[in-house]
């Protein structure tokens, strides 16, 4: 999660597509407006250790686009491919946290 973060931050694209499991990748990763990233807080995780195909991510990403704060609660679904995890799939955090602007 934190690598798919810096790549986000980055503007990695190609990084955010080899992290992408096959089966949920976009064709195209479009990164839109430029965003400026504020940082990145794990929430909680579950499974996703050594001997597990899968696991959860519960993560608050801040940020901000055109002057203006915002905050990215999502749950990520991780899927180990090859020995590498990869992403496949999220679902919005408490709803009152999706892309709510913020005060900072």
């Amino acid at each position: 999660m934190r690598s798919r973060y810096s790549a986000y931050v980055l503007g990695d694209v190609d990084y955010l597509r080899a992290s992408w499991h096959p089966a949920t990748r976009p064709a195209a990763i479009d990164l839109g407006k430029p965003v400026n990233w504020l940082g990145l807080k794990i929430v909680a995780t579950h499974a996703g250790g050594g001997g597990d195909s899968e696991g959860t991510v519960e993560f608050v990403a801040r940020y901000k686009v055109a002057g203006r704060a915002f905050r990215l609660h999502e749950i990520s679904r991780f899927v180990r491919q090859a020995d590498h995890w990869t992403y496949f799939s999220g679902t919005p955090g408490r709803s009152d946290s999706r892309a709510k602007a913020t005060d900072d």
